[in-house]
């Protein structure tokens, strides 16, 4: 997915947007999940196995899940990473 803004930064909506176009299969039950428990970009990068079954997040795919939040949760460092380059470095 190619958001114009940092995960960091997304709303609910946009968590929601994520979930439909990653997991076409589980929208729903992750959509309900997200939009009950009012997960942001920031609440999703923080999200372990544990609060997502707490959430009601469960089956095959909950590992999936987790090894996608680490992908962005690695894309945001990345993305902090070069603003700090970039500070350093700017003339």
């Amino acid at each position: 997915m190619s958001h114009p803004k940092r995960v960091s930064l997304w709303t609910m909506g946009d968590v929601v947007d994520w979930v439909k176009e990653q997991y076409p299969d589980q929208k729903n039950a992750l959509q309900q999940a997200i939009i009950k428990h009012d997960i942001s970009g920031r609440a999703l990068l923080r999200m372990c196995e544990k609060k997502l079954e707490r959430m009601g997040v469960e089956g095959e795919n909950l590992q999936d899940i987790l090894l996608d939040i680490l992908h962005l949760s690695i894309q945001e460092e990345l993305e902090n990473l070069t603003d700090i380059f970039s500070e350093c470095f700017s003339s």
